[in-house]
């Protein structure tokens, strides 16, 4: 306490009396040490802010100490290769590894607990395919209906939304030479097309969302003219809208204020060094009608490329109204992102990342029963995106419905990333979510580059292994029942039972009917 602080000044001013008199030299090697202390200590008690250093000088501070080095430790230290979060070190292991082409094999047999509640795998057949057959007919689906002039060719994988802003340019750069050699999408994120993506020429798919960054209005609306010059860069093979993020649903985006420099406020129209909180909402519609009546807008500005939208999957009924304006006014997205509530985020209130919005598979089945309740599922594609990390996790998504997944931690990994889980401070460490100049240009855009695209292809094969290992030729064949969930010690179902195939009839109500 305070007390014994003062009274241990005390007896430090009184031995320094005694070496200055006796012991000169020890004097001055303890002198300074013993000050600043003092200093140090005088300044915890006085200061009114922290109740710890004001009732403990000096000792207060250690507790700070620690809860600065506690993630570290346990990270280091004390978690396991498979209970860390919100990635395990065994999926970041798996995706260095992928990312570098090294040792792609782990030794002894599983560390999963196989007889734990809520381990899954898939089965695999007695007479297994050709993977290499396999791997011609899976690396790609084709995106657009009836009323798309430019349909795309998309990979199986790709980049998912990450704005420049939430990452550094040399990240951007080395994401897009990636997508570029390895053939896939970078997805823009909302924060606008920047120069990072057009300097290697890689296949974007450009995000619009609330703040319309890179095709507004001084006041902060929809700018159609702004919008047709960017989106007939030859690099912008799709246009995706908004509507909510798995992470923050119902949020807008964050971007903190020491992450707003100067060449990103101008990129996305705004003033520079503030914090930008994206608007939760769309000025350019307010309802299903005016959607859709959007995405008919941007398919005829952009000249007839794929529109889509994203979304975390919220209310059943809302996207039942959604479905029914489709079929009446005959417009509809030629995909729909389904982003899982697991999703990750640079910055979002602890509240809506912890407790607000559905997870991946709960809103890839619901997206996917509802569409083909309204006969909508044929020209429509899916993209799942929300912890995709692996094949494995690949071949779940698809067999609950989705036709292409998105990966955004995952090709953060493959560029180097830590999960030093300071995302929204500005001091990444690996240079990869930060604007500072020091730490960006740390990050090498010619070695990262190509690491983003070993992970998208070592991923791909590995899809193409489970598929040729379960004796399913094609991405398309997987269903519900192909895959397997532990939901007790001795009681095993597949997502068909868990999940049924219903028929969703357009009249149901809300309810927690998968």
């Amino acid at each position: 306490m305070r007390k014994h602080f003062y009274i241990a000044c005390i007896v430090s001013i009184i031995i320094e009396l005694i070496l200055f008199k006796y012991v000169l030299l020890g004097f001055y090697l303890t002198a300074p040490i013993v000050i600043i202390l003092i200093y140090l200590g005088m300044v915890d008690s006085l200061q009114n802010k922290q109740t710890i250093r004001k009732n403990y000088p000096l000792g207060g501070r250690l507790r700070y100490v620690m809860e600065e080095l506690r993630p570290k430790i346990y990270q280091y230290f004390i978690e396991s290769d498979i209970d860390g979060t919100p990635i395990d070190r065994t999926k970041r292991s798996v995706i260095y590894q992928r990312a570098k082409k090294s040792l792609a094999t782990k030794p002894f047999g599983t560390q999963e607990d196989v007889y734990a509640i809520g381990y899954e795998w898939i089965n695999h057949s007695m007479y297994p395919l050709n993977v290499e057959e396999i791997l011609k007919v899976s690396k790609s689906i084709t995106v657009g209906g009836k009323d798309c002039k430019h349909p795309y060719d998309c990979s199986r994988l790709n980049i998912s939304a990450m704005s420049f802003g939430s990452l550094s340019g040399h990240a951007i750069e080395a994401l897009n030479m990636g997508a570029k050699l390895g053939g896939f999408a970078h997805n823009t994120g909302e924060g606008s097309i920047s120069s990072h993506h057009l300097k290697h020429e890689g296949d974007l798919i450009w995000q619009i969302g609330t703040g319309y960054f890179g095709c507004r209005t001084e006041d902060g609306n929809f700018s159609a003219d702004k919008f047709t010059e960017r989106a007939k860069l030859d690099s912008v093979k799709m246009i995706e809208i908004k509507l909510s993020q798995g992470a923050k649903p119902g949020h807008g985006g964050i971007l903190p204020a020491g992450k707003n420099t100067e060449e990103i406020g101008k990129i996305r129209g705004v003033k520079p060094h503030t914090r930008i909180d994206s608007p939760p909402y769309h000025k350019a519609f307010t309802d299903n009608v005016g959607l859709l009546n959007f995405i008919k807008q941007l398919r005829e500005l952009s000249g007839g490329k794929p529109i889509g939208i994203k979304l975390c999957f919220g209310s059943r009924t809302e996207f039942h109204d959604l479905c029914k304006n489709m079929v009446k006014l005959g417009i509809a997205p030629d995909f729909i992102t389904v982003d899982g509530g697991e999703g990750g985020t640079g910055a979002a209130p602890l509240e809506f990342s912890n407790s607000i919005g559905t997870p991946l598979k709960e809103g890839l089945i619901k997206t996917n029963n509802i569409l083909r309740s309204y006969n909508l599922r044929d020209e429509l594609k899916i993209f799942a995106s929300g912890k995709i990390f692996t094949g494995f996790d690949m071949v779940k998504a698809i067999a609950l419905g989705a036709d292409s997944c998105y990966s955004a931690r995952g090709m953060m990994l493959a560029l180097g990333c830590i999960q030093a889980l300071i995302c929204n401070t500005n001091h990444c460490p690996t240079g990869i979510t930060t604007q500072n100049k020091g730490l960006e240009g740390g990050l090498n855009v010619k070695d990262k580059g190509p690491r983003v695209a070993n992970f998208q292809a070592e991923t791909l094969h590995s899809l193409c292994e489970i598929l040729a290992a379960s004796g399913t030729a094609h991405p398309c064949e997987l269903d519900r029942a192909h895959i397997y969930r532990r939901v007790s010690m001795t009681d095993v179902k597949n997502y068909e039972e868990i999940y049924p195939r219903r028929h969703v009839e357009p009249e149901e109500q809300e309810g927690f009917t998968l």
